[in-house]
């Protein structure tokens, strides 16, 4: 005869080796999603590099205006294709999951093909210097929206290893395409190669998961995620527009140059950065299913996230302002002397953006979408105001010094309105999470 007391042991003693194993899974998740960071990472820097040290550091402000665009519509991308994906579609059963992902890629397509399109007949008609950069982006587009779209599915299944593969293929590709590039000398042939390379990995991401992305259908998804959607579109614009208008905004006030000096600065950070530009393809996706299986610990989730990376953006950053000059001539070249200023600015930039990312990440598990567009619109208009307003008075450091600052104050609100969304969850009953 079993006793009450024994009774409770027995039915509590599966819930330790439970949470074992979906500790483990979690950490194997991690895991792939820091492996396939540290892939994207590599293959960002080492392309900031070689055209760096190809190119100097006027031609290599006109490449930054590039990819700081790209930034702009790959954000458009995320949030009206990926973004409600990992919100929505994370850890669902696959058949969900298959017909979300060929209306989510295909709505990557369509977005790619319209906004590519409009960057091709601005380079075209623009000339110059900048103008064939632009076009040649513009054609680039849509391989490489689909390549981002492929790896925000396959983190939303669960199988980090998919999109870790994926970009390894996209920086195998990535070698010989910038030899081609180097050969041609040109930002626009550099351009070429970038997006010719990521448009190999779409193609491959097809393969993987044996999904064809449905064009057809990008209309009945963003009419089905309209309310995160749209939201998560102002969000996303709001950041890397006021990215785009402080790089346009330094190159008219300081210069062109300026705009190289700060992107050298920040490739020196690369590894950071690049964990933070994709950073949902880990986190949202993880924050989601820690909320549904143990969301009291959500809180805890966040602040080890950003707490982590902002000290991990820290470090590096002290380890750069230790190194001899001579290997930062070696990485960057002529854009060494220029940017070599700007490190303890934007080491306190990376340190405050990967501390709010923690935060973020916990908004858009919650699905708290008013929340987190609140935060990035004031967060982007400290971004723009401080950058700008740090140029006007003090030139490139300024505007440096200006962003760190803005950054900071952006990352402490993200911070109180997590807390006043998880004080209304204890309150308010669970929303429903769509799956279908």
């Amino acid at each position: 005869m079993t006793t009450e007391g024994e009774k409770a042991t027995a039915s509590a003693a599966p819930a330790g080796p439970a949470r074992q194993t979906a500790k483990r899974a979690m950490v194997g998740r991690l895991s792939w999603g820091l492996a396939d960071q540290a892939a994207s990472s590599i293959s960002n820097f080492a392309v900031g590099i070689y055209v760096a040290r190809s190119l100097g550091v006027t031609a290599f402000g006109v490449f930054s205006l590039a990819w700081v665009t790209y930034g702009v519509v790959l954000n458009v991308s995320r949030g009206l294709a990926t973004d409600p994906l990992v919100v929505r579609f994370s850890g669902v059963p696959g058949v969900s999951w298959r017909g979300a992902v060929g209306r989510s890629t295909g709505t990557a397509l369509v977005v790619g093909a319209a906004l590519g399109a409009v960057c091709l007949m601005a380079g075209l008609g623009l000339g110059g210097r900048v103008g064939p950069a632009f076009a040649a982006l513009g054609v680039m587009l849509p391989g490489l929206l689909l390549q981002d779209a492929w790896r925000f599915s396959f983190f939303a299944a669960g199988n980090g290893r998919k999109a870790f593969v994926n970009d390894v293929v996209w920086g195998i590709a990535l070698v010989p395409a910038m030899v081609v590039a180097a050969h041609v000398g040109s930002v626009a042939a550099f351009v070429l190669a970038w997006g010719a390379s990521a448009t190999v990995a779409a193609g491959y991401g097809c393969i993987q998961s044996g999904i064809r992305p449905r064009t057809a259908q990008a209309r009945a998804w963003l009419r089905e995620q309209r309310d995160l959607g749209y939201r998560y579109l102002v969000e996303n614009v709001s950041l890397s527009g006021a990215s785009q208008l402080r790089a346009y905004g330094l190159g008219a006030i300081v210069g062109v140059s300026a705009v190289g000096a700060v992107r050298g600065a920040e490739l020196l950070l690369g590894p950071f950065l690049a964990v933070l530009m994709g950073l949902s393809l880990v986190t949202v996706p993880e924050a989601a299913r820690v909320l549904r299986q143990a969301p009291h610990q959500l809180g805890r989730f966040c602040l080890l996230l950003g707490g982590g990376q902002a000290t991990g953006a820290l470090l590096w950053g002290s380890a750069l302002l230790l190194m001899p000059g001579r290997l930062g001539e070696l990485a960057l070249g002529d854009v060494w002397h220029s940017s070599s200023h700007l490190i303890v600015q934007i080491t306190l930039s990376v340190a405050g953006a990967g501390l709010g990312t923690g935060a973020a990440a916990g908004l858009r598990a919650l699905g708290a979408a008013r929340r987190s567009l609140r935060c990035q619109l004031f967060a982007s208009a400290c971004y723009v105001g401080g950058g700008l307003g740090g140029a006007a008075l003090a030139g490139t450091a300024g505007s440096a010094w200006g962003v760190a600052a803005a950054t900071i104050s952006g990352s402490a609100v993200w911070w109180l309105q997590l807390r006043s969304a998880l004080r209304e969850r204890h309150r308010d009953p669970i929303p429903e999470v769509r799956t279908s």
